[in-house]
């Protein structure tokens, strides 16, 4: 039954589904948890970054264990180190249990990430890459919608404990599915163990250095939904929305942009034209987020423009790696691709912060539109490094040579 690549991109989009649900049982929680372990909003605010700050120490030793041991061993153990934390952040009396639940589970989650990232590119490179990643990619968002939805209605009935139960359940569910059902591509052999000795090999600088650029570039693209989601609604109630009214905009893009991902990689994938598809749709967030600086009166609009504009570059970003990295240096050089996300993704959200307090709120949605119209020139470095699909430049075999021959048979 799950022999198919479609089938298995509904495993793994369950798993990352479940990674999005529990990053949001902190924030579904907050108030309770506050009373609980006696705590103040910054405690808080720690608990929720700490899911991700563990990527920047994790990310790169993760990619060797991925070589060492398997994408699908380590994806089983992230899994089950996020059914743990879970665990224990519901079990918790104390904010210092708590902190170590979170951590566990943060961990966990890196490495789950890293290893559906690799599976993904294995399954689909010289394929459908594009739309596969924009799928797998709305599995975070629709996780995290879910939640909003089921999380606070759970922890009224039954108490706040019980949502991180749920969440843990979850993951324990995906760790099942991925344990019994995912197998690696007949095309692809890197799920298997390496040597020991081949295990510390690094991609040579050819692969990496464009990589580390998709990294930045997938770091900057995030960073700058983190600052549209985090700092718009403070600019339009300071205009004159009211809060909800300013929270619904804001989460209007959001809803828009679960569409959009998915709808936006198919469209990409059939143009074959993914690099021009990054610059143009974010340079049109950008553009989008100036405006709604000087005109809230279109703040509707805007945030409907800004749902659809995030959509397209998403998956396109995320099939970078697959055009550089040959299938052996895949689990490393994701790493390195990893790495670079999550050190401008953990720097980036302190410095819109510093900008609000020293600026006033318009300030981080300038920071988030000057983002996105600077993945253009960091796009253009990549193409200068790397051909376009389709297009030959490189000495050697393509990294998807061997999965392009079989897309005929399939």
């Amino acid at each position: 039954m799950f022999g198919n690549r479609w089938h298995i991109l509904i495993i793994l989009f369950v798993a990352r589904a479940a990674m999005g649900f529990q990053f949001q049982t902190i924030a579904s929680v907050a108030l309770s948890l506050r009373e609980h372990l006696a705590v103040g909003s910054g405690e808080i605010g720690t608990l929720i970054g700490l899911y991700m700050f563990s990527g920047i120490v994790l990310a790169f030793p993760g990619g060797l264990l991925v070589r060492r041991y398997g994408d699908r061993l380590l994806c089983l153990a992230g899994l089950l180190l996020m059914l743990l934390g879970g665990v224990v952040l519901g079990l918790s009396d104390t904010y210092a249990m708590a902190l170590t639940g979170r951590l566990v589970s943060g961990s966990g989650a890196v490495l789950m990430s890293l290893a559906l990232t690799k599976m993904t590119t294995d399954w689909f490179a010289g394929r459908e890459i594009v739309t596969a990643m924009s799928i797998l990619l709305t599995s975070w968002p629709l996780g995290i919608a879910l939640a909003l939805v089921t999380q606070p209605p759970l922890a009224q009935q039954f108490g706040w404990s019980w949502v991180m139960h749920a969440a843990a359940g979850l993951c324990g569910v995906a760790a099942g599915l991925i344990g019994i059902f995912y197998r690696p591509p007949p095309a692809v052999s890197t799920d298997a163990p390496s040597a020991a000795s081949d295990s510390f090999v690094l991609p040579p600088r050819a692969e990496a250095i464009p990589v580390i650029v998709a990294g930045f570039i997938w770091g900057v693209f995030n960073l700058g939904l983190i600052a549209f989601f985090s700092f718009v609604p403070p600019l339009l109630t300071e205009q004159g929305t009211n809060l909800p009214d300013a929270a619904s905009l804001t989460s209007l893009a959001l809803w828009v942009m679960i569409a959009s991902v998915p709808a936006g990689g198919y469209l990409v994938q059939r143009s074959g034209r993914p690099d021009a598809a990054v610059m143009l749709f974010s340079g049109l967030a950008g553009s989008a987020l100036l405006a709604l600086c000087g005109f809230p009166g279109f703040a509707l609009l805007l945030c409907m423009a800004l749902g659809i504009s995030f959509g397209p570059p998403a998956g396109a970003i995320m099939a970078m790696p697959g055009r550089v990295l040959r299938p052996e240096n895949r689990a490393v050089g994701l790493s390195q691709f990893m790495v670079a996300y999550y050190v401008t993704t953990t720097v980036g959200p302190a410095l819109a912060g510093l900008l609000q307090d020293r600026m006033g709120p318009a300030a981080p949605v300038l920071l988030a539109a000057v983002l996105f119209i600077g993945i253009v020139p960091l796009v253009l470095m990549f193409r200068a490094m790397v051909p376009g699909p389709g297009q030959s430049g490189r000495s050697g075999p393509s990294p998807t040579a061997g999965t392009s021959r079989q897309q005929s048979s399939s």
